[in-house]
């Protein structure tokens, strides 16, 4: 096949949805060549009001012996084929808004992020698994939205881009484990990286929630230099400090934990939500952080403009009434004329 046959095939799919049914046009013109003619020799059946018959089918048949198919049923005929192949016409173009946010999640896996101090279920557990199930439960709800994942201890690592792969987020935060990314904690690192992740998206996107229990003990970015450059690229900086008060409840009893009441540097983790415009949160167990991701998840979400489509608007009903009114006509008019 020729390519100016396969451009008019290509022309023909904008306005058909089916247009190969347009091959039936010609059929009643095939079926006139290739079936026999009915010869009558003589008449089957002799009655009395037989002249009277021959006379009316003189009148109803003219139209068939005298050259063919009546225009009306022709043009009934092509109609129909056309209306069989659903014509198409496109409609206005349209921008459905689409409803998401781009979000990127700094957890930290320093070594005090394995102090068991938390509870899940009932049981003890340390920081990090009380966190990796908290975000799980974050990221069910994030449909619509694209997230990306960050971890940060004595670096700051990107594990997975902005995606809408929620699976894949899931994934990297269920292998993450403590001191992956060293034991000391880098908060204007990983503040620095999230910023480069998100400047190239538009101003009102540019969200990081971060996760830490510690102060800044490495990295060569300062986190007050890091809100800086967080402000001047619009970053919105959630921090939630999360730890345990240096006890965990078993049984209905307080029972010390070494190590697990480490202070917080929740001045500077507060300075850097202020400055950047978001929030600072204090979490001390499982249900608080619970708490607190549910109420970041209350944020008002960016409505953007989706992909501009141009819908298809069904268009056979036009021919297929045309048709219609084409074979009624054919019907009446022999009668008329009677």
């Amino acid at each position: 096949m020729t390519m100016p046959s396969l451009a008019f095939l290509d022309g023909l799919q904008d306005w058909f949805a089916w247009p190969w049914l347009l091959l039936a046009l010609p059929l009643p013109l095939l079926a006139r060549w290739l079936l026999p003619a009915s010869r009558t020799t003589g008449a089957a059946l002799k009655v009395p009001y037989g002249a009277r018959l021959d006379a009316i089918a003189q009148v109803g048949g003219h139209a068939l012996r005298g050259g063919g198919m009546s225009p009306l049923i022709a043009l009934a005929w092509i109609l129909l084929c056309i209306a069989a192949a659903r014509p198409q016409q496109f409609g206005e173009a349209v921008q459905p808004p689409q409803v998401g946010r781009d979000l990127m999640l700094a957890l930290d896996l320093s070594g005090s992020m394995s102090e068991p101090d938390m509870e899940l279920g009932g049981r003890p557990v340390d920081r990090l698994t009380a966190a990796k199930a908290v975000l799980a439960d974050f990221l069910d709800r994030r449909a619509g939205d694209r997230v990306g994942l960050l971890v940060f201890g004595r670096r700051a690592y990107a594990l997975t881009p902005l995606t809408l792969d929620r699976d894949s987020v899931r994934e990297q935060l269920d292998d993450s484990v403590v001191g992956l990314a060293g034991q000391e904690t880098a908060i204007g690192d990983a503040i620095g990286l999230a910023v480069k992740r998100l400047r190239t998206q538009p101003a009102e996107q540019r969200v990081l929630i971060m996760l830490t229990d510690g102060v800044n003990t490495a990295g060569v970015l300062d986190p007050r230099k890091a809100a800086e450059l967080a402000r001047g690229e619009h970053v919105r900086v959630h921090a939630i400090a999360f730890g345990g008060e240096g006890s965990l409840s078993v049984f209905g009893f307080k029972l010390p934990l070494p190590g697990a009441g480490d202070e917080i540097d929740e001045a500077t983790l507060r300075m850097v939500a202020k400055q950047t415009g978001g929030r600072f949160f204090r979490a001390r167990d499982t249900a608080e952080l619970a708490g607190i991701y549910a109420e970041i998840d209350r944020l008002e979400p960016i409505r953007r403009p989706g992909k501009a489509v141009r819908p298809k608007l069904e268009r056979y009903a036009w021919p297929l009434s045309a048709a219609l009114a084409c074979a009624l006509l054919a019907f009446a008019w022999p009668r008329r004329r009677a």
